[in-house]
């Protein structure tokens, strides 16, 4: 390690001043010790405060070397989720006008958060979500924060596992002309599941650094932005009310959830009290808007990672590219929901692709819509994962370096969990519905605000100036969603409502 010559080093630990913009002062990184790593070779550790109070802080793994747009596509990924196949339902339950209001509320409040860790990162010198919350409260803070990220992202990876589990036999029938009745290995959900994590999933997952993923994220949310392309474009195609598709054997399994939506058919016809779309609409379903939409920004540990690997990162430009990942999602989500509830108003499906096979299961445009989301989705794996596998290491091996057979076990480990849970827990969901109330607002409102109070000095900025006050009402923000999202699914399960789901 090199001995400190200045006062001031960089964020990815060079010893020279930048001008003012993001410059770490030595004294804040001495005072506390986290671990003390003699090699420098700690598995995605990107600062680490030394035991001795002599030696400087230093980027121990590697130099950023992924470009901005790269960084930009798998922050987007990251952002981007199977939520986004929900997002017409929930419009529809709210309203345009409402939910426009809520969705714009909540990505300004994302980028708040990723502001309040950004400040916090460059204050501290690290750059991994679980080292802030041992900074700010030892080791309870740094299980914390790696307790709430391994539920979230392990939630939200199965809920993309669910889309393959369930789209991808959908896409091989159609393709293949098979009999949805017959019992052919290739049409087995639990099968293809297994099969697409072994040989897509794994090896990008074997990646040691995630700006290698961006090109795979690009692609990705290409996919999505096809999917986006087609809800415009059936828009104008599909008239209201639609004739329902139920001359076929596939008709009991397209028609899924249609009765228990209240509709009316009469001939395979859907009627429509008003084909006229709401700008505002109250109802029971209306409660869960606020979460499932605060969910769908959920991104932040994954920020940090995206920092370390920036090509000459200062807050300023990570700020920056995190603002248009929110405002590229922003966009997709809003036109999304907007063209998606436009379509089928009040018969829009909790999981909008349903929808549209209810009209022709066999469309083709519609095909190729379902298999640009299974590979987003399945490409989005890879992403999520990395920051569960480095909350494992920070938790489990602190101290210990970098080693390709423990980094390579944590990930077979991690997917063959999900992969179990997907294919023997048929009311996981449900599970992940709780997980997704209690570590999704963590994430995004509390651990953010409470770790800004705790890191920034009060000399600084004392607990009665301006931000310090927004940080705190931010937190109790959070704490709010987490009450209501729980109420939410407790009050559901009390009356044997049908759970929405919470997940990412």
């Amino acid at each position: 390690m090199m001995e400190p010559a200045q006062s001031e080093i960089l964020s990815n630990g060079k010893s020279h001043n930048l001008g003012g913009e993001m410059v770490v002062p030595m004294k804040m990184m001495q005072e506390e010790d986290v671990f003390d790593d003699p090699d420098g070779a700690l598995e995605n550790e990107e600062f680490l405060p030394s035991g001795d109070g002599k030696k400087n802080i230093h980027f121990t793994d590697f130099e950023g070397k992924t470009s901005f747009g790269m960084s930009v596509f798998n922050l987007g990924n990251a952002i981007m989720g199977s939520g986004i196949l929900g997002l017409a339902y929930a419009m529809a339950n709210t309203g345009i006008l409402l939910f426009l209001f809520l969705l714009t509320a909540v990505a300004a409040l994302s980028s708040y958060s990723i502001h309040l860790l950004l400040k916090s990162s460059g204050i501290v010198g690290i750059r991994a979500y679980e080292l802030l919350g041992y900074r700010a409260f030892g080791t309870p803070g740094k299980m914390a924060a790696g307790i709430a990220i391994t539920l979230q992202n392990i939630g939200a990876m199965s809920s993309y596992l669910y889309i393959v589990k369930s789209e991808l036999p959908l896409v091989i029938q159609t393709f293949l002309k098979a009999d949805p009745e017959s019992h052919l290995w290739y049409l087995n959900g639990n099968y293809l599941v297994m099969m697409v994590s072994a040989s897509i999933i794994l090896p990008l997952a074997l990646m040691k650094q995630l700006g290698y993923l961006g090109y795979t994220s690009g692609f990705s949310l290409s996919c999505m932005v096809f999917f986006l392309s087609a809800v415009i474009y059936k828009k104008f195609q599909i008239p209201c009310p639609f004739e329902e598709f139920s001359a076929n054997s596939t008709a009991e399994h397209l028609s899924l959830n249609v009765s228990s939506h209240g509709h009316e058919y009469n001939n395979g016809l859907v009627h429509e009290d008003d084909c006229t779309p709401r700008l505002f609409k109250l109802n029971s379903q209306t409660a869960y808007t606020i979460p499932i939409l605060a969910f769908a920004f959920v991104c932040h540990p994954e920020v940090l990672p995206i920092y370390t690997e920036l090509r000459n990162p200062t807050q300023k430009r990570m700020q920056k590219l995190s603002n248009i990942s929110i405002l590229v999602m922003y966009t997709m989500y809003f036109l999304a929901a907007l063209f998606g509830y436009l379509t089928f108003l009040g018969n829009v499906e909790p999981e909008l692709l349903h929808t549209y096979s209810r009209i022709d299961p066999y469309d083709t445009l519609i095909l190729c819509v379902r298999v640009a989301v299974l590979t987003a989705v399945t490409l989005t794996v890879p992403i999520v994962l990395f920051p569960v596998r480095r909350a494992i290491q920070h938790m489990l091996f602190p101290t210990k370096s970098f080693n390709w057979l423990r980094h390579i076990g944590i990930a077979m480990v991690l997917l063959t969990l999900i992969n179990m849970l997907v294919i023997f827990a048929p009311n996981i969901l449900s599970i992940f519905s709780i997980i997704g109330a209690t570590s999704a607002p963590c994430l995004i409102f509390i651990f953010p605000a409470v770790f800004y109070i705790r890191i920034v000095p009060k000399e600084d900025e004392p607990m009665n100036s301006v931000p310090k006050i927004l940080a705190a009402c931010f937190a109790a923000l959070g704490v709010i969603f987490m009450v209501m999202s729980l109420s939410f699914i407790i009050i559901d399960w009390s009356t044997g409502g049908g759970l929405a789901a919470g997940g990412h």
